[in-house]
């Protein structure tokens, strides 16, 4: 992987991440960088499940692979809260 696709992974995910924890309501206590990392991985995972549904290539946005990725990224989140609630973060 080139230096730019990793940039580019790390911006993705930074939104899909974002657009995550916008989905869960009330406040999560996690960090801005577990939050990307968290979006990181849902993005690649909502892309591998996209494919194998057969609507990763479409023409224009692919819609349905976002929401994929977004929902992901809301239950990836969500777990992560939930496990940082339990250490005792308040």
């Amino acid at each position: 992987m080139t230096a730019t696709g990793i940039l580019v992974a790390i911006i993705i995910g930074a939104i899909v991440g974002a657009l995550g924890r916008l989905v869960l309501p009330g406040r999560q206590p996690i960090g801005i960088l577990l939050t990307v990392g968290v979006g990181i991985v849902a993005a690649v995972l909502g892309t591998i499940i996209a494919q194998n549904v057969g609507v990763a290539t479409t023409d224009g946005i692919d819609w349905i692979e976002l929401a994929f990725q977004v929902g992901l990224a809301a239950v990836g989140v969500a777990i992560v809260a939930g496990l940082q609630g339990r250490r005792g973060i308040r």
